[in-house]
């Protein structure tokens, strides 16, 4: 829409905005009116108009088969447009136009903001299953008139309110129909049902649903006058109400179509389950947050007893192994740490990379300066554990096999994140500028206990590749080729 209209029309930004707000509730208009609704905009000289945006009913057969957005109409083809949108007014005359050998009611409703009539709403209804309505239809039908009206005076939609009609409750969930005094003058079957699972044992109809709510709903006080106005319709507003055995979800809409408020519509969805749904993943996650916590800890823990064995032995050998263990423990503790206080199995891995390559700087023997570049990125805890535990390896082998006591150098961590989406890849280069590798060396084929791990993680675990070679100008460079899921 913002392409249709900035290329064809003179509306600005603030009107733009204002056709996004409705075309984010139309929705309602439409299943109320069982009616297609096609918004047209005229173009910048006034002798089009341009579709920008299309809405089908969920409540009755469609009119339109085609996708009308960005067709352009040369202005006179559809005289209740040019009516409607000279004349600011509703435009209701005119016969059916067959459409494919289908019936369709054709109406024009004006868009109108800040006294300017910025577009108009074709209502193309399908009249090929008309029958006598019902007073679900009635109400419907009535409701829909209303919002039309408040439609084409600018009152509607709320500029103060932005829904979320994925989240908020549609007609077809449940609809009840106020007078101006609160008291409901129609309730769908749905909507009776969910004042049922909230404890109501009678009727609606003639019941003033305000203090109808507020006593079913759990408070201190004899009535909650708050509630009592939201549940009455008085200001747009959602709000949920828990009591008894039931959740439901409401959304007021006053109803002025003449400026004056004549009632409102109260739309209602019974959201039991999926609150308990939700009660329960929350619940999932802060325990496999617990769980992640209480690995770090044991983890922790492991490598502190580690710590103590290591200081007892006499044999420097024995004691440089227990040190390389305690590294290894404390980089998978450290990715059980930031997955504790994330709220899904994906963790930042530059924190962990930073903190791995802070960690094994500890060992260098001489004025070695560690530092990364580029971003890992997000990456699942699947592949989060073993890389850090694969970034220590290599890191820990440079420090001690690249640089002798007193040396100065650096260490590089590199990353780079390509490929497509389907296939993306995450490349690590670890790079240092040391006295690189001895001849005939084969990193494949080395006993190396480090490079055994590495290679078996990489090849073996995430399905990469792992390659160590000599730098371009001196010391050595580990390239790792690793598969990953794109960022989301």
């Amino acid at each position: 829409m913002n392409e249709l209209v900035r290329q064809h029309t003179a509306l600005d930004d603030s009107d733009l905005e204002w056709l996004h707000l409705l075309v984010s509730e139309w929705q309602l208009l439409s299943d109320l009116s069982f009616a297609d609704l096609v918004l047209w905009v005229p173009t910048l000289d006034g002798t089009r108009y341009v579709s920008v945006a299309q809405m089908r009913p969920n409540t009755g057969p469609t009119s339109y088969q085609d996708d009308m957005v960005g067709h352009l109409v040369p202005r006179g083809r559809r005289p209740m447009l040019d009516a409607a949108l000279d004349e600011g007014r509703i435009v209701r005359e005119g016969d059916p136009e067959w459409r494919e050998e289908v019936p369709v009611r054709v109406e024009s409703i004006p868009v109108r903001r800040e006294g300017r009539v910025l577009g108009v709403i074709a209502r193309n209804t399908n009249l090929l299953t008309v029958r006598t309505p019902s007073r679900l239809e009635l109400t419907y039908l009535q409701s829909a008139s209303d919002l039309a009206q408040m439609i084409a005076a600018g009152s509607f939609p709320f500029p103060d309110q932005q829904v979320d009609m994925d989240a908020s409750p549609r007609v077809g969930d449940g609809l009840i129909r106020l007078d101006v005094d609160g008291i409901v003058q129609y309730a769908s079957p749905n909507a009776l049902s969910a004042y049922h699972r909230l404890g109501l044992a009678a009727d609606l109809v003639g019941q003033h649903l305000g203090e109808t709510t507020a006593e079913l709903a759990p408070s201190r006080a004899p009535v909650d006058e708050a509630l009592v106005k939201l549940a009455s319709g008085w200001a747009p507003r959602e709000f949920e109400i828990e009591a008894h055995d039931g959740v439901i979800q409401f959304r007021a809409i006053p109803l002025k179509p003449k400026g004056t408020r004549i009632g409102s519509l109260v739309l209602l969805r019974d959201v039991t389950e999926l609150r308990r749904r939700e009660r329960e993943l929350i619940t999932k996650d802060a325990t496999i947050r617990e769980i992640h916590h209480r690995v770090k800890n044991n983890l922790q823990t492991v490598a502190a007893l580690l710590r103590l064995q290591a200081r007892r032995i006499e044999s420097e050998r024995g004691r440089e192994a227990l040190e390389e263990a305690v590294r290894r423990v404390g980089s998978i503790a450290i990715v059980h740490e930031t997955l504790s206080q994330n709220l899904d199995e994906r963790v930042e891995f530059d924190e962990i990379a930073d903190r791995v390559l802070a960690m094994v700087a500890e060992i260098s023997p001489g004025k070695v300066t560690g530092r990364r570049s580029g971003r890992f990125g997000i990456l699942d805890a699947e592949v989060a554990t073993p890389l850090s535990m694969v970034l220590t390896e290599v890191l820990q082998n440079a420090l001690e096999h690249g640089f002798r006591e007193g040396d100065s150098g650096t260490v590089e961590v590199s990353a780079v994140r390509g490929g497509t989406t389907r296939e993306a890849r995450l490349l690590v280069t670890v790079q240092d500028d040391g006295v690189g590798l001895p001849e005939d060396f084969d990193p494949h084929r080395s006993g190396n206990l480090g490079l055994q791990i590495v290679r078996t993680l990489v090849e073996g675990e995430l399905g990469g590749s792992f390659d160590m070679v000599p730098a371009p100008e001196r010391g050595t460079r580990v390239i790792l080729d690793i598969p990953v899921r794109a960022n989301k």
